[in-house]
């Protein structure tokens, strides 16, 4: 049976459109694949079970928020808390949080239509020496055939545009940058934990420079002493100019030892103006003593736990999350956009009829745009954001792991320098007893000078390492705090996992 030249052309149109939506399905099937979940981003990372230098059977004591209150100095939780309110780089990070919220509210305008409100009123007068007319902007000639050489023309009207975002590219745009806002947040916590660590690390320094100046100002109180006793000597003819000279020599070390301590302490008071956001000339620290301070309590937890609580490893987290969304709007890029377009207003020649209904109009548009040739742009662009993606889940990955190794070293840190203060604690106490020994069998006459001056210059040297061991104890302390990230305000069962044993899927 032949077909009526009517049923022809509804065929025949059929045929281009099957091709589109044939294009179509092979677009989108390997777009369905390509996103990765925001809520879990798997990473191949092996868990361990516990720290190996963490203590056996010891109680849970996770810092609290405000660890650095554990160590019990007004003066340096004062200093923390100005830090934490005006310091300058802390300042700069909550800036940035608000370009990128900013940022991601420019980037979800997309997902919106855009209206626009026009008027315009426009007065013409064509040339009445030339022959040619001038095309006014409602598509009348003016000034050709001898007629009205001036137009006048009154216009309002109301435009909206929108593009469905039928494959998804601009809400995953949307999901890049709000995950962007995300990481800058968790990028002020890794400030503001710098922040603390600094303050503290520098006023544990102004500390220790006062324990040494104190020490130093009496090792030449004592070497002094014992000087005036071999001058004494060497008066009466017990002594030679050599005993007298070495005496002198230590003196002078003693004293010579002191400038630099003086240099350490007003420098890094000065440090500390600079974190709270001071001129160093405003700032006075009273400072004390580091065997006045607490140690606080700490045990790290479970390794598993610090994915979820170290800012470093959540912004990394929220960057990779934001990696796999721009990803997926790369994708989406090779499929069609539609974008519909309309207006409508009114038009006339004279204002008071602007308003009149034979005056309106309105005209409606729809698009659609398929990229087809553009020079492997898109392909660019796909392969920049895959590359882009492969880049921070290793930078994640990274993260992870250096996290368990900075809490491994500061563990064994803290342990280590534990031991050592303790050790050197017995060395100065042996020390500053064959001293005292020897400089009672030196007034009594039954010992050299070799022997008090092997013994002073031990005892001399003793103190001021144990005064370093005290400050590396109390820096292995505040490290381990900053590797476990800052504080914690939740209990353990409640912090989800953010990491799997399982490699990740693509």
């Amino acid at each position: 049976m032949r077909r009526s030249k009517s049923q022809r052309p509804m065929i025949s149109s059929r045929v281009p459109r099957l091709v589109t939506v044939a294009v179509t399905i092979a677009l989108v099937q390997p777009l369905a694949g390509c996103f990765l979940p925001n809520d879990i981003i798997p990473a191949a990372i092996l868990i361990p079970p516990a720290y190996r230098a963490a203590p056996r059977h010891a109680d849970a004591a996770l810092p609290s928020i405000v660890w650095w209150r554990g160590f019990r100095s007004k003066e340096l939780t004062d200093l923390i808390e100005e830090a934490l309110t005006s310091n300058f780089d802390v300042a700069a990070a909550v800036a940035r949080i608000v370009q990128a919220d900013a940022n991601s509210r420019v980037t979800g305008a997309a997902l919106l239509p855009i209206f626009d409100l026009n008027a315009s009123a426009t007065r013409q007068r064509a040339s009445q020496s030339g022959g040619g007319g001038v095309i006014s902007s409602t598509g009348v000639v003016a000034g050709s055939g001898g007629g009205r050489s001036e137009r006048v023309a009154y216009s309002t009207s109301l435009s909206a545009s929108y593009e469905i975002d039928f494959w998804g590219k601009n809400r995953a745009a949307l999901r890049a940058a709000e995950q962007l806002a995300v990481a800058s947040r968790f990028d002020r916590e890794v400030v503001a934990l710098t922040t603390v660590v600094s303050v503290a690390n520098s006023y544990f320094l102004v500390l220790e420079a006062q324990d040494r100046l104190r020490i130093a100002r009496s090792n030449l109180a004592a070497a002094t002493r014992v000087y005036n006793l071999v001058k004494q000597r060497f008066d009466v003819g017990t002594a030679s100019a050599l005993d007298t000279a070495q005496q002198e020599s230590i003196v002078a070390t003693q004293r010579a030892s002191i400038p630099p301590l003086e240099q350490i302490l007003r420098q890094n008071i000065a440090t500390l103006a600079v974190l709270i956001g001071r001129t160093p000339e405003s700032v006075t620290i009273r400072g004390g003593s580091m065997s006045r301070m607490r140690i606080p309590p700490v045990t790290p937890g479970l390794p598993s736990d610090l994915i979820a609580q170290r800012p470093d490893i959540r912004e990394a987290e929220a960057q990779l999350a934001s990696a796999n969304a721009n990803v997926y709007s790369a994708r989406a890029a090779f499929l069609p956009s539609i974008q519909l377009t309309g207006e409508g207003g009114y038009q006339s020649a004279l204002l008071k009829t602007l308003l009149r209904p034979e005056s309106a109009f309105f005209n409606i548009a729809a698009g659609l745009t398929q990229p087809l040739l553009d020079g492997f742009r898109l392909q660019g662009l796909l392969d920049f954001q895959v590359g882009r993606q492969d880049e921070l889940l290793q930078i994640y990955r990274r993260a992870i792991v250096n996290g368990f190794a900075d809490v491994e070293r500061a563990l064994i840190a803290v342990q280590q320098t534990a031991q050592r203060e303790r050790l050197q604690r017995d060395v100065v106490s042996s020390a500053r007893t064959a001293f005292d020994i020897s400089e009672t069998r030196l007034r009594e006459g039954t010992i050299d000078l070799i022997t008090l001056l092997n013994t002073q210059q031990t005892l001399f040297q003793a103190q001021d390492v144990l005064a370093q061991a005290q400050f590396d104890r109390l820096a292995a302390v505040v490290s381990l705090f900053q590797a476990l990230g800052g504080g914690w305000d939740k209990p353990r069962e409640d912090r989800p996992a953010r990491a799997s044993k399982r490699p990740p899927k693509r």
